[in-house]
């Protein structure tokens, strides 16, 4: 999956074709040039647009990296949804977040590069509340999953909200490690032993081991 297949799941058709050329290039330009110095006018260069298309679309610098960023969260949810729907067991479903994580983030570098790079920006920006408001929507089927009653009794007695962190941590850790090239080998190559570990830190005593 490249960036133009992402975009156009996520804003098909025609009409849209604007909007995607302006992601792809604003995508380009604050990977390689930072968001700070990324002005609206080198998108509109990129794009052979007008400043007023592109306020048009996303209002300012700020609402464009707020729409790129959103783009990326609901990609990455459909795609842990999917996974998550085909697993039968708890483990399998903890391996399935572990795995969609991985999954995306390596096939879609450029992406996962610019929302680490822009999650403090949107988080502390005037877009946090939308983002708030969006998560809880993004998450619904997560935390559905996660309060199932025979699922509980599998788990440790732990805080809900740690849960998430506890299952996908290690892999974020790691998947940032290897965008900043820090690390050569492949996410995808070490999902089976992050999703064992995902595993291990959350089953109950009793749980079985893998």
């Amino acid at each position: 999956m490249d960036t133009a297949d992402l975009l156009e799941r996520s804003y098909p058709g025609r009409r849209a074709e604007l909007k995607r050329d302006i992601f792809r290039k604003a995508l380009s330009l604050f990977n390689e040039q930072g968001i700070e110095a990324t002005t609206i006018d080198m998108i509109r260069a990129e794009c052979d647009t007008s400043v007023g298309a592109i306020y048009h679309h996303f209002g300012n610098k700020e609402g464009l990296v707020a729409a790129l960023f959103f783009t990326a969260l609901e990609d990455q949810a459909r795609l842990r949804d999917a996974y998550l729907d085909a697993a039968q067991t708890t483990e399998e479903g903890v391996q399935a977040l572990v795995f969609s994580y991985v999954d995306w983030v390596e096939r879609q570098p450029e992406w996962a590069r610019f929302q680490y790079h822009a999650r403090f920006a949107v988080t502390k920006g005037p877009f946090k509340d939308e983002l708030a408001e969006r998560n809880k929507t993004r998450n619904l089927r997560l935390r559905d999953w996660l309060a199932d009653s025979g699922r509980v009794a599998e788990l440790k007695a732990l805080p809900a909200e740690l849960l998430p962190s506890l299952i996908i941590g290690q892999a974020d850790s790691y998947c940032r490690a290897w965008l900043a090239g820090r690390v050569k080998g492949s996410p995808m190559a070490y999902r089976e032993l992050l999703a064992q570990a995902a595993w291990r830190s959350i089953r109950g005593d009793d749980g079985p081991d893998s």
